[in-house]
């Protein structure tokens, strides 16, 4: 889908967005931003739009993390409309809907995203890989915390992750996505056997 892009608003994500991942945990990346938009392109191609839009989203989805964490998805909203070459390139109206999208992101909104771009990014955003989800949890716990044990980092990740992706989470699926529906519902039993889980996060936190 990515070839369906004009060069010049890959080339300048890539070179002007994507990098300042980089100043982020370790959780949230250049390899999390490639992720995002892979998994975006492989939902989107069975919807009616626009390639660009699409990717744009992508790239700056987690970008208000660099501002403040508790807002970053209206922070990162704010700084594409705001964006000089993504004001020249896109319509007035193309960038409200990619500005409204990234707003409506965030994995704790009980609201449904208010266009199918929103939900792509929401559906994309959530990256159901239950080792990446254990490591990023934990890569993200040591970026806050000073103690590093596992002892200490453990309660706090499986705290997260059940609040988040156990039964009765706070996690909304806005689309119908066959690969993460299967996938969280084996999480979810994993999640729900504690010993289970401590086996499989402790071998995840021995090879970070």
């Amino acid at each position: 889908m990515i070839k369906l892009i004009d060069k010049k608003v890959v080339n300048y994500c890539e070179s002007n967005i994507i990098p300042k991942y980089q100043a982020l945990d370790r959780a949230h990346r250049e390899e999390h931003v490639y992720a995002v938009i892979s998994k975006s392109f492989d939902i989107a191609k069975n919807y009616d739009v626009k390639p660009a839009l699409v990717y744009i989203i992508a790239c700056f989805h987690d970008l208000g993390l660099l501002i403040d964490r508790k807002r970053h998805h209206i922070e990162s909203g704010r700084l594409l409309s705001e964006d000089a070459f993504i004001n020249e390139y896109f319509t007035i109206e193309d960038i409200k809907l990619m500005k409204e999208a990234i707003e409506d992101h965030r994995a704790s909104n009980q609201m449904p995203p208010r266009s199918i771009y929103g939900k792509i990014i929401s559906e994309a955003d959530r990256l159901i890989d239950p080792e990446v989800i254990v490591k990023r949890s934990f890569l993200y716990q040591m970026n806050l915390e000073t103690d590093h044990s596992f002892e200490h980092l453990y309660p706090i990740v499986r705290e997260h992750i059940v609040s988040k992706y156990g039964y009765g989470g706070y996690l909304n699926l806005w689309l119908k996505y066959e690969k993460h529906e299967e996938i969280l519902n084996d999480f979810r039993k994993v999640i729900d056997d504690e010993k289970l889980f401590r086996k499989m996060a402790t071998k995840i936190y021995s090879n970070l």
